[in-house]
Order: C-alpha cells, then structure tokens, then sequence
C-alpha cells in the first residue's frame, strides 16, 4: 500500500523554463594551475597560489547558484541569515576579486550575523496599539510554528518560528515582536525583533534563537500588521534516554583516525570474514571510472598559441610517457608535419615563404590529434581561445602526466590503486532474506567528507563487536537488516586524500575543450548528489548546475554515473529497504523530503503526506537526542526538516529519488556544524576533515565520529520497531461531533504519526480521498472552520501500514470507518 502511495505524480511542467547560461568560470578560480610554457623541457606541477578560509556573505540563492556555476566551492557550511546567505570559502586572492565583482561581501573576522543575546524592546511602544487592533475573527493572522527549548553545555536556548499571512508583504515589511514568560503564571517580558527568512523571493517564516536561563512556559508573538498570538513551549531533545553505550559491557571507540577507501573496503570485508553467521559483502555491479586520469599538458602558455594535449591511454597506462615536441627547422616554405617515435610525438612547425613560423595553435592541435598514431586523442586551443596564434618551439620534449604521481603532505601512506574500482556493500543482519526491514546507510558521497566514513565504520563495529554480549545490539541485528555502504564514491575520496583535500566530486571528467585543461583537474567530475532523477535540474529544478566544473554539476544526465547507478540497483535487487540515511558533513542538519523546487515561485517537490511528515520529525528527535548524550552537541530545530527549507534546493538529491519512487524513508544527515562553546558563549563552526583528535567538548573528528554513531544506532532502532509494529493506529476529530449554536473549528488528531484520508460529501473515505495536511509546511495539522451541519468520514494509516480498525478502503461493502457529525444550530 506505501509503495502504491507514494508514487506521487509531480506538476506538469514544460520541457525547458528558461534558457541557461553556462558561464565560464573566471581564471582566477582555477584551485590548481599546471601548465607548459613555451621554451620548458618538462611540464612541471605548480601548487596553487596560496590560498585561505574567508567568510562570504550573498544576497540569497540566486547569487549562490551563480558563484557555484562559476567554478567557486562554497556548497556546505552555509547558513541562512536575515540578508540571505552566509558561508565560507577556500580562494586565493585572485579568486577574493573574482568574487567581489560578482557582488559577493567578504566578511571580516567578526562581521556577520549573530542572533542577538540581550532583548531589543522589539516594536517598543507601538506593541501596544498593534495588539488593540487584532481582527475579530478565526483565521489567525499570526500563527506559532515551533517554540523549543533545549539546553547544551550548561546553557538554556529558546528557538522560535512564527508566521504571519501578511509576510510576504515587501513594502512596508511586516515585523514580528516575540516575548516570552519566565515560567508558569508570570507575565510576558523580554520583548525581542524576529528576523524575516525569505528564501527564492518567498517569505518562509519569522524567527529568533536567544539565550535564557530559565525555562519559560509560553511566547507571545505580535505582527506590526497587528495580529498577535501566544504558544507553548515545548522541549527539543531533553530527556533522552541513555545511548547504548551506557550498557554493561558495550564497546565502542573503535576507529582511531581516517580512513581512506581502501582501508575501508579492506576492513568491511575482514568484518565479513570474522562474523560470516551476521554479515557479508555485497559487490555493487557497476565499476566506477577509477582513481585514473588521461595524461596531458599546455604548452605555450594560456594564450591564443597555446595548444592543450591530452594521451588517449590513460596515465598509469602509458599515457605519462608521452612526450610532445614543437620543433623549428631551418628552411622556408616548410609543411606543418608530425612525427612519431616510440612515445615521442615530434611537431615540425611549418614556415612560409619568407622563413618565419605560420601554424597556428588550431592547426597544431588538429595535426596532432590526426598524426600522433594513436598516442594523443584530444588536442585543442586553450579553453576558449581559437587557436589564432603562431606556435613556438618548445626548448625539449614536454613529458604528459596525470597529475596523480604527487602526494598531499600529511596524507597516508601507501600506493592507490589505479583503474575503476568496485564498491562493497557491508550488509549486517541474522536474517538476510528479505523478512527485515533494510537499512541503507551511504557514506561519502562528497569525497572530502571524511567524518561520515568513520561515523559509518564505527557502527559496523559496534554491530558485530556488541552482538553476542549486548541484548539491544542482538535486537537490532536480528530484527533489521542492515546495508552499509563507507565510500561510495572512492575515486574522489583518494583523490582528496592524495591530491586535492577539497575535492567534492567523482573523478569523471564530462568537461569539453573550454575546461578540459589539465589547471582545471580540480574542478572537474559529477555531484553524485544531484545525479538522480526526481526533482533534476534537467527538469527545471534549482540547485544542480549544467557547468561540469561546478560543485554541484548534475552530469550529462540522470543517472549518469555508475555510482548512482549502484544505489538504484540496491533498493530494488533488496525491496526490503525501507529507510536510508545518506550521511554527509559538515552542516549539522539532519533533513529529508522536500530535497528540491522550481526557483521562479519557489515550488518544491511534493511534501510528504502528514502522517510521513510527522514520523520523520518523531525519528529525527530520537536520533539525534542520542547524539546529544554523548557530549551534549544540539543539532538546533531551525536546521531540521525538508532540506529545501533549512539547507537550500538540492535538485536531483538520492533522498528524493528513493522516498517518491521506492517509498523509501529517506533521510540525508549533514553532521558536524555549528556546536557550542561554553568558554566563549558563542557557537564554534566545523569542518570537512577537523582534526582528529583535541578538546572532546569542541569539533574534533573522533568526537564527531561517536556521536553520530550514536544517531545512527538510534535509526536502526526505529526501523526495527518499525518492522514489528502491527499495532493500527486511532484518530478523533477535536472536539468532536455534536451540536454547535454557531460555526466551529475542529480538527484531527492521531495517537501516533499517520496519515488521515478523509471526505465531507457523504461518500466513503479511500486512498483517494483528500488528505488531512498541515496549515502550512513545519506547521500543525489544518483547521476546519465548519459553518453549516457537515459529517466527517475518515481514517487513518500509519507509516507501516496499519489501517485504523483494520478497514479496507478498496472493499466497498466494508464501512467500518469513523464518523462525526458536526451539526450547526441552536443547542
């Protein structure tokens, strides 16, 4: 029934929304320049021009979907700020004046958005006069999405969302006033300004996340429109129950440092080998391009006489020892000619009649690629340049490379292996046979992402290390059935390990002759994150980038890249899966469905049903109030949710893809991010790969690494309860069916998260029938405001399946739904 459910149908939407521009990147943003210059004996590897973190503030996602576009890698770390976006970037100087013009604020040091500690009076004494206008009637102008309180080292924060109808007002804009009490009984104080959150040209919410050291009861939230509402405050991940850790006897803190590909595929089969009665390896059948580059070199400079070579055999093949030789002879009247010995490809430079040199970069490169025999398969001007110029003679031969012989200070030892490479999947489970419900748990991704390989390994280890002596870990293990895969994309992963620390991509180069240099090595190869089919960009959605040197290129199609194509082949060889977390860094949001929208009216992909809604809140509290009992990090309510509304549109994401065409639950996890730093009272942000080790109350990778653990165990908790869970969920229309004297407003409430399918015309309810849905998104369920004698029929599904009074929705002669009737008149 969930499967059939869920396959959503999505908007209509014409085949092209607009035209694209596909910018060339700036030269300055070239992480890496390597080339040739006219008169070298040998091409030579430059190291980039020195380089630094720098804070960046933009407008709003218009702005970062354009510096993205144009080669710059500021993807993650992002945060929503009042004036649009804020984050940070690796560049060099250059790179700082590239971004400059493009309207981009480089912050300082201590510029920036920070949530103000101490109360601002708010609207101060108009407060007062907005409140004696507040409309009389039911539609609330002013309604409180989320008020949460939360503590974290020692310290007691208030996190508030309200909404307002009139926000998306510009001209004059629409204000919000919160207060707060000081606990049960005592009086609204502490009066503060909420920011405004427009994301895409829409107004999303107002909010404020402040300090407080006394828990209060309830907000007052006032518009300078004129409502004014109240709410309750609730608690975020207080009370936790303990981790398993605490168990007598458990191990943990098995991973002592990062792991690059290779040691994590060598121990994920070990771990196969030494508990076969719980685990195997998976082979995933498509292989991937390979930690393996063609060998190539610039020669002559980056002007128009330059000419770009590239071997057709891959480096380690034999492409590293070509050489390339632009040769002057004495003579006039001379014929542009190659010659060819061994690996050496010679290029005799014609002259015309007057004895001077007359081939032209384009002309060189076109003899090349048609008289190298084989040895040179792609030779072009550089980037856009024509090829207008005269070639000049080199001082020797030019040796080709592939840039992969280098190593990055500080990196492991040992030898990568060259050549496509095959990625296990560690499956964990008594029972391998399909009765349990999957687990898909899929690390890396983005190659610089170390910490979620680690956090991945680290719970392999405590499954199999805690199965015999731990009674909760045996209830997991016989009870779920648990795929892990620790680097799915292992080329970029070596990559960045080796060569280029950032890198963020696969190692696939899509890139035509304008950025197919070898200064563009670092840029180059597809997003696996937004490789998939639903919600591309290819279909108009935002966040994906046609550029192939952007951080977020989307690849020349859907499903383009083996790696994704992998994940594709898993969920439907194993139908079993029913929850996945894809585990990233270094954000700190935990987040799912709607991953992705259609930027010109901000229309997202479609929201999950209520009942899915509320069950991934359910989830995420669990998981990551687990996290919090390791060392008290809070992942904060405002970076929780549909990615799209706390991160940013991510088209063609795999979460997507898995939930609406395999109703896969289909969590993405951005661990890491912002913690709290009691000594300094302010919140200390992260990193792709913090160090190791250091002060275990601050950002750490090993600390990282066993509180998210922690989450994930947690996960494996939910699914497996959820795969017991027979019991059929119950819902009430509040307050309930009876005599009214006027109108009234009700509305539904279920004992545990689940969807209602619901009519008011007298028919039976099905799995057609509307939905029960949310006032708005992040909010409650909706209001009806019944006028005239109305009868609700309904029931409802929770998210395994169970039916409320186990009804048949597809059998006409079972009516066993529930019913209320409404009636409007005197009493």
């Amino acid at each position: 029934m969930r499967r059939r459910r869920l396959r959503i149908a999505f908007l209509a939407l014409p085949a092209m929304l607009g035209s694209v521009l596909i910018g060339t990147p700036p030269a300055g943003a070239d992480p890496v320049e390597s080339t040739s210059t006219a008169g070298s004996a040998h091409s030579h590897h430059d190291h980039p021009e020195s380089a630094q973190l720098v804070r960046i503030g933009l407008t709003g996602a218009d702005m970062l979907d354009k510096v993205v576009d144009a080669g710059f890698d500021i993807d993650h770390g992002l945060k929503r700020v009042p004036t649009g976006i804020e984050g940070e970037a690796v560049v060099t100087a250059e790179q700082i004046t590239e971004l400059e013009a493009m309207g981009v604020r480089i912050l300082a040091e201590d510029e920036g958005f920070e949530w103000p500690e101490e109360a601002d009076g708010g609207f101060g004494a108009g407060a007062a006069a907005a409140r004696a206008v507040q409309p009389l009637s039911h539609a609330q102008t002013v309604r409180v999405v989320r008020a949460d309180w939360f503590t974290t080292k020692g310290q007691g924060f208030l996190y508030v969302e309200a909404r307002t109808t009139e926000g998306q007002q510009a001209s004059p804009v629409v204000m919000m006033q919160l207060e707060n009490d000081s606990g049960q009984g005592s009086s609204f104080g502490f009066a503060r300004t909420m920011s405004r959150f427009v994301d895409s040209g829409q107004y999303m919410f107002h909010r404020n996340l402040f300090k407080l050291d006394t828990r209060p009861s309830q907000i007052r939230v006032t518009s300078s429109t004129g409502g004014v509402t109240t709410g309750s405050v609730s608690n975020w991940l207080e009370d936790a129950p303990p981790p398993l850790t605490e168990n007598p006897g458990y191990q943990y803190d098995f991973i002592d440092g990062y792991k690059h590909p290779q040691q994590l595929f060598s121990r994920a089969e070990e771990i196969a080998r030494q508990y076969p009665d719980i685990a195997q390896i998976i082979y995933l059948p498509n292989k991937t391009n390979g930690y393996q580059r063609k060998a190539q070199a610039t020669i002559g400079g980056t002007g128009q006489a330059a000419v770009v070579v590239s071997s057709a055999a891959w480096g380690h093949e034999g492409g590293n020892d070509v050489t390339v030789e632009f040769v002057e002879r004495p003579g006039a009247d001379l014929p542009l000619t190659v010659e060819v010995a061994g690996k050496a490809v010679r290029v005799l430079l014609a002259k015309n009649a007057a004895g001077a040199l007359a081939s032209t970069a384009a002309e060189v490169a076109a003899a090349v690629e048609t008289g190298s025999q084989g040895l040179i398969d792609r030779a072009h001007p550089y980037r856009t340049n024509t090829g207008t110029g005269i070639v000049v003679p080199t001082s020797g031969p030019v040796a080709l490379t592939d840039f992969l012989d280098e190593k990055r200070v500080g990196a492991p030892e040992g030898e990568v292996p060259r050549g496509p490479a095959t990625v296990p999947v560690l499956r964990i489970g008594k029972h391998r046979d399909g009765r349990n419900p999957g687990v898909l748990i899929q690390a890396q991704d983005h190659a610089r992402e170390w910490v979620p390989a680690t956090t991945t390994l680290e719970t392999a280890e405590r499954l199999v290390r805690n199965y015999k002596t731990d009674k909760d870990t045996k209830k997991i293990v016989n009870d779920t059935d648990i795929f892990l895969i620790l680097s799915n994309n292992p080329d970029g992963a070596n990559y960045s390990f080796y060569n280029f620390a950032s890198q963020r991509k696969n190692l696939t180069n899509h890139c035509p002759d304008a950025d197919a240099d070898p200064a563009r090595r670092n840029s180059w190869g597809v997003d696996l994150n937004r490789n998939y089919r639903v919600g591309s960009a290819h279909d108009g959605y935002a966040g994906g980038s046609f550029s192939c040197i952007s951080g977020t290129y989307q690849g020349p199609e859907k499903l383009s890249e083996p790696e994704a194509e992998n994940i594709v082949w898993l969920v439907e060889e194993y139908s079993n899966i029913k929850f996945m977390m894809s585990v990233h860094s270094n954000g700190g949001q935990l987040f799912w469905q709607p991953g992705a929208y259609i930027a010109d009216g901000r229309i997202t992909t479609p929201r999950p049903p209520m009942g899915d809604e509320a069950f991934y809140w359910q989830s995420a509290s669990r998981i990551l109030s687990q996290v919090k009992a390791y060392r008290e990090t809070v992942v904060t309510p405002e970076n929780v949710g549909g990615s799209s509304d706390v991160l940013y549109s991510s088209a063609g994401n795999v979460r997507e893809d898995l939930y609406h065409t395999y109703g896969i639950y289909a969590f993405g996890w951005e661990v890491g991010g912002s913690i709290y730093n009691p000594a300094t009272g302010n919140w200390q942000g992260g990193s792709f790969q913090p160090p190791w080790a250091g002060d275990p109350a601050l950002v750490s990778g090993h600390s990282e690494t066993m509180e998210y653990a922690n989450g994930i165990m947690e996960m494996f908790r939910i699914a497996a309860e959820w795969g017991k869970d027979k019991k059929k969920p119950t819902s009430e229309l509040v307050p309930g069916g009876g005599k009214y004297s006027g109108p009234v407003d009700v509305r539904f409430e279920t004992s545990e998260p689940a969807t209602i399918y619901y009519t008011t015309d007298g028919s039976r309810p099905t799995l057609d029938s509307p939905r029960y849905e949310s006032t708005d998104f992040r909010e409650p369920g909706q209001v009806f405001h019944v006028t005239e004698t109305t009868t609700f029929r309904w029931f409802s599904v929770d998210t395994a399946g169970n039916v409320e009074k186990n009804y048949d929705p597809e059998n006409g002669n079972r009516n066993n739904y529930r019913m209320a009737t409404i009636t409007i008149g005197q009493r």
